[in-house]
């Protein structure tokens, strides 16, 4: 399915070169913000919502991961946009490989964080599917905040994990139930030789989701792939250490 038309807003100068910045299941783009002062003093920033989260469309699902990034491609088209800097996490990074292996001429450079090429163990995206097609988003706000934070800082910061969860709960059921039919079906790792624009891969020492062994495979499979571990970080990343993943995304997008 194409041409489900996205959210989206864009920050910085105009004429800068452009980052694209896509996240995580059950979020919006609103959790790139730590990120977006930074970027946006040096980048023209386009953050997205997936199909089906956010200010997006919400078709009825099963989606792909051609899907999504056909949206973005759509997007991009509609911006007058030839070639950006992707930055993605967890299905935000699946996105991302998925065009930066597909539609290598719009990506100049790829930053994946607490991301995985192949996710899916014994149906567990066909069953939260199907749970959220039955129960709704609430059935899903109860394990969110132990895979997508650590325990300190959930702790430290209960504002900042409300304010995620609220993206959650806010999410579509149908969007959701979409993009996790997305996950169920996706394998890249086939996909990840045929990337060659210089990638960085970020993982969280403590995630849950997408395991740190995950972003090792996509570093040591994409050719030249450098790989990054932050330590005392969950599946958020970008969320609870803004500092470390601002660096290493400014740093990345900057180099030549």
């Amino acid at each position: 399915m194409r041409g489900a038309r996205l959210g989206y807003d864009v920050t910085g100068d105009e004429h800068a070169d452009v980052v694209v910045m896509a996240g995580s299941i059950g979020t919006t783009r609103e959790m790139w913000r730590p990120q977006l002062p930074v970027l946006a003093e040096r980048f023209r920033v386009v953050r997205v919502d997936h199909r089906g989260h956010g200010e997006s469309w919400v078709p009825p699902g099963p989606y792909t991961i051609a899907d999504l990034a056909g949206d973005v491609l759509d997007l991009l088209d509609a911006l007058g946009v030839a070639q950006v800097r992707f930055c993605g996490l967890s299905l935000g990074g699946m996105v991302g490989m998925w065009l930066a292996a597909h539609a290598p001429d719009r990506i100049r450079r790829l930053a994946v964080l607490c991301t995985s090429a192949a996710l899916n163990v014994n149906g567990s995206w066909e069953n939260r599917a199907a749970t959220v097609r039955a129960q709704g988003m609430s059935a899903m706000l109860g394990a969110a905040p132990g895979r997508w934070f650590t325990e300190d800082f959930r702790r430290d910061h209960p504002n900042v994990v409300d304010d995620i969860l609220a993206m959650l709960a806010g999410t579509p059921a149908e969007g959701y139930a979409g993009c996790c039919d997305a996950i169920a079906v996706m394998d890249l790792r086939a996909d990840l030789a045929r990337i060659t624009v210089p990638t960085l891969a970020i993982a969280g020492a403590d995630d849950p989701a997408t395991p740190p062994a995950h972003l090792e495979e996509i570093a040591r499979r994409v050719p030249g792939a450098r790989l990054e571990t932050i330590p005392r970080a969950a599946h958020l990343a970008n969320v609870e250490h803004p500092e470390t993943v601002n660096r290493l995304l400014l740093a990345h997008f900057t180099e030549e």
